[in-house]
């Protein structure tokens, strides 16, 4: 499936969506920066700001940052240029791999989550996968559900999977329909653009999302046979096994940052800097990633009890250390290495498979 060209001349009503949608962009982000304008104005007038104040500019600010971020994808998506990877992929297991690294967060707002699923696969690039799991429950959580139910299973009378989200008390208009934030636009448009049939659905106050996929791979059911797929090559399943995977790199340096980003560039991962442990706790708060890549100079009392915090919660997060031994590579459980270790001379040559083969513990 080709993506929407928004500059197409034939694109029509396809034109008028995208100039709403860069309206609303544009909305959506001067809105809180607007008030967290205001807010600073205040703070330099009498040179004090509370808690309460502090906590609502921290806010204004996100969600200005979220709104340019669901932009850039958004763009992306737009921009026709988008190369897709058709690969064999676990439905299931990837939305529980989401919704584990999202556990603490959940917990944290209160919510109830139920999972109702069967074990199917499906054909789909991996990176999109997960992004467009990430984003229904990011849809789902800004509606602060009571609530949620995420289920996997087969559409009736067909042998194509469903991804369903459903919560109650939702906001719905007066229209009865629910607000077309950018969290949904994003998620209908990644849908679109991975050519998925996405639905919203309201009953009373309950809302229902419904993600199709027509390439699923499934055992010959009613004379049905399982969907074909271009392998390209004997190691078609495996050529991004970690893609989606979100990978937290701790580094003040940026040349450190840089040779990190072009090691894993191919290897379809989620990767977000930070330049210190104190950052790394804040963003470790909101959610736990899969790995923590970070500088040994950052080694101390700090990293110690983070570390011990996130390996609390979580056994399975991979913590892997940049040192200044340009040539060093040691492997932890090997040579009695507790964290996996790598040189910044080797990190071209090393880091990928040493992330792989950590990774990999936990599939």
């Amino acid at each position: 499936m080709s993506d929407p060209d928004p500059n197409a001349p034939d694109s029509g009503g396809e034109s008028t969506r995208w100039r709403e949608l860069v309206a609303q962009l544009g909305s959506e982000i001067a809105a809180p920066l607007t008030s967290a304008l205001e807010r600073v104005h205040a703070l330099a007038t009498s040179g004090r700001i509370d808690r309460y104040n502090l906590r609502a500019l921290r806010d204004e600010l996100e969600a200005a940052r979220q709104a340019g971020m669901i932009g850039q994808q958004l763009a992306r998506f737009g921009s026709g240029r988008l190369r897709q990877a058709q690969e064999r992929m676990h439905l299931t297991r990837t939305l529980q791999g989401v919704l584990s690294q999202r556990a603490r967060e959940l917990h944290a707002r209160g919510v109830t989550l139920t999972q109702v699923t069967r074990p199917i696969e499906v054909i789909a690039d991996p990176s999109l996968l997960f992004g467009l799991i990430s984003g229904a429950l990011d849809w789902a959580l800004s509606h602060d559900p009571a609530q949620l139910e995420f289920a996997v299973d087969t559409k009736e009378r067909t042998w194509q999977a469903r991804l369903a989200c459903s919560f109650s008390e939702a906001p719905v208009e007066e229209t009865g329909a629910l607000p077309d934030s950018l969290l949904w636009r994003l998620v209908e448009q990644t849908a679109q653009t991975m050519g998925l049939a996405c639905e919203r659905s309201v009953q009373g106050r309950r809302a229902t999302l419904t993600l199709d996929f027509p390439r699923t791979i499934a055992e010959e059911v009613e004379g049905i046979s399982a969907t074909e797929y271009n392998t390209g090559s004997p190691a078609f399943t495996q050529t991004k096994p970690l893609a989606g995977n979100q990978i937290l790199v701790v580094a003040p340096r940026r040349e450190i940052r840089a040779q990190v980003q072009d090691a894993l560039r191919n290897l379809g991962l989620i990767i977000d800097y930070v330049p210190s442990i104190v950052e790394a706790a804040e963003f470790c708060r909101e959610g736990l990633p899969h790995a923590i890549l970070y500088e040994s100079a950052l080694d101390g009392e700090r990293f110690r009890a983070l570390h011990d915090e996130v390996t609390g919660q979580a056994p399975g997060v991979v913590f892997i250390e940049i040192t200044e031994d340009g040539q060093s590579f040691e492997i932890s459980g090997f040579g009695g290495a507790d964290i996996t270790r790598v040189g910044r001379d080797v990190i071209a040559s090393s880091l990928a498979s040493a992330l792989t083969f950590e990774l990999s513990k936990n599939l």
